[in-house]
C-alpha cells in the first residue's frame, strides 16, 4: 500500500515545463491524488477487516449475516430519523415498526465507493491526457533549455535565433493549438460540474446540498438539529434476513448493523463537496478570463505587460497587432518557462522583424479589435 502511495507522488511533481495553467493543474494533479488516495483508503478498510458488523443470534453464523447484509444493502426507517436518540429510539432511523408500513431508506452505495472514486480520478485526468496528446511537447521543444539561462553566448545566440525563426515562420498558425487547450479547460469545468451531479445520483439526490446542510446543522440549535451526515452516511442501520426454521416455515431475523466505514466516507465526501465547489468557481473564472483574452487585444497587451515587465510596451503592441491570439498564448507560455532576459530579447527581436515588414507605422490598438 505504501508503494502505491509513493507512486501517486509522480502526479504532484512540479514539472519544470509549464504548458498549462495553475487551475488546470489542480484538476489533474491534486484532485487525482485526493481521489486515488481516498479510493485506496476505502479499499483497504473494506477488504481488510470488517466493513460491516451485524448483531446476530446463534442460529445464524456471523460471517453469513455480515456478508448477506453487505451484499443486499441495509436500511433506515425515515419516520424514526428525527426522534430523540436514547429516549424514543436507540439510534436515529432505528426502531420497531410494529407491523406498520414505514418508508424505508435503503443504503446500497457503500459497496461501490472505492470503485466510484477511482473512476472519478480517471475522469479528472482525461482533459490532461487530451491536452498532452494535442500539445505534443511543443513548449518543451521550443524552450531548448533556455529556462536555465546559464550557457555560452554562442549557444545562447544560436538557440535564440532558432526560436525566433520558428516564431517568425509560424506566425498566425497557432490559433487552433491554443483553442484546443481552451477546450480542455472547458472539459475540466464540465467534468467537475458533471461529477457533482454524478455523486448526487450516487447518493439518491442527497449530495448536491450536502455541504450547505452540514453548515446549517453546525449553526442550528442542538436540541432540534438532525445531522445530515448520519442521514447519508449512517453508522448504524437495519437488515432483514430470512431463513427456514426447523419446521420448514420462513423465519424473519431483524438485525442491527454497524457500518464503521461510513465514518471515513462522510469525511471524504464533505471534503470533496467543498473542494469541487472551489474547483468549479476557479475554473469558471479562468474560462471567463479566456473569453476576455480572445475578444480583447488591449487586454492581451495589458496582461503581457503585467506579467513580463522587462519587455517594452511598444514591442508588445506590435506583436499583438500583427499576430493572432494563438501566437500570444504561445508566447505567454514560453515566457513562463524561459529565462526572463532571454525572453525579453526574443520578443523584442520578433517585434523588430514585424516592424520592419510593415508598410507604414504601427498605430496604437485603441478602438481596434484584432481578428483572433
Amino acid at each position: 500500500m505504501l508503494d502505491i502511495f509513493r507512486g501517486l507522488k509522480s502526479l504532484i511533481k512540479v514539472s519544470h515545463v509549464e504548458a498549462d495553467s495553475t487551475v488546470f493543474r489542480l484538476h489533474y494533479s491534486l484532485t487525482v491524488v485526493f481521489l486515488m488516495s481516498f479510493s485506496l483508503i476505502i479499499t483497504t478498510r473494506q477488504y481488510v477487516g470488517n466493513p460491516i458488523d451485524c448483531v446476530h443470534s446463534k442460529d445464524i453464523p456471523e460471517d453469513v449475516l455480515n456478508t448477506y447484509c453487505w451484499i443486499h444493502s441495509t436500511y433506515l426507517i425515515k419516520s424514526f430519523l428525527h426522534k430523540k436518540q436514547g429516549v424514543s429510539v436507540p439510534y436515529p432511523g432505528i426502531g420497531n415498526s410494529d407491523g406498520e408500513l414505514h418508508e424505508k431508506k435503503h443504503y446500497k452505495y457503500y459497496q461501490w465507493v472505492c470503485f466510484c472514486l477511482f473512476f472519478q480520478a480517471i475522469l479528472f485526468y482525461t482533459p490532461r491526457w487530451l491536452w498532452k496528446s494535442w500539445e505534443g511537447g511543443k513548449i518543451h521543444a521550443l524552450i531548448m533549455d533556455l529556462d536555465i539561462g546559464i550557457c555560452s553566448e554562442a549557444e545562447k545566440k544560436q538557440k535564440k535565433k532558432l526560436l525566433l525563426d520558428y516564431l517568425w515562420e509560424n506566425l498566425k498558425y497557432h490559433n487552433w493549438w491554443a483553442y484546443r487547450y481552451y477546450v480542455c479547460e472547458l472539459l475540466a469545468l464540465i467534468n467537475v460540474i458533471g461529477q457533482m451531479f454524478l455523486m448526487n445520483r450516487f447518493f439518491d439526490g442527497e449530495f448536491m446540498t450536502f455541504g450547505l446542510d452540514v453548515i446549517q446543522y453546525m449553526e442550528a440549535d442542538q436540541e432540534d438539529r438532525m445531522d445530515p451526515m448520519i442521514y447519508i452516511f449512517p453508522r448504524m442501520t437495519k437488515c432483514t434476513f430470512f431463513k427456514y426454521g426447523s419446521s420448514g416455515e420462513v423465519e424473519k431475523h431483524d438485525a442491527i448493523c454497524i457500518l464503521p466505514l461510513n465514518v471515513v466516507n462522510e469525511k471524504i465526501y464533505i471534503f470533496l463537496w467543498f473542494w469541487f465547489i472551489l474547483l468549479t468557481i476557479l475554473t469558471l473564472l479562468t474560462l471567463i478570463y479566456r473569453v476576455v483574452i480572445i475578444l480583447s487585444p488591449r487586454m492581451r497587451v495589458y496582461l503581457f505587460r503585467m506579467r513580463f515587465r522587462l519587455v517594452r510596451r511598444d514591442a508588445i503592441e506590435i506583436i499583438v497587432r500583427r499576430s493572432k491570439m494563438g501566437d500570444w498564448f504561445l508566447l505567454y507560455l514560453l515566457g513562463e518557462n524561459i529565462d526572463t532576459v532571454i525572453f525579453r530579447d526574443v520578443v523584442q527581436d520578433l517585434a523588430t522583424r514585424l516592424g520592419h515588414n510593415q508598410h507604414h507605422r504601427v498605430p496604437g490598438l485603441k478602438g481596434e479589435i484584432q481578428d483572433a
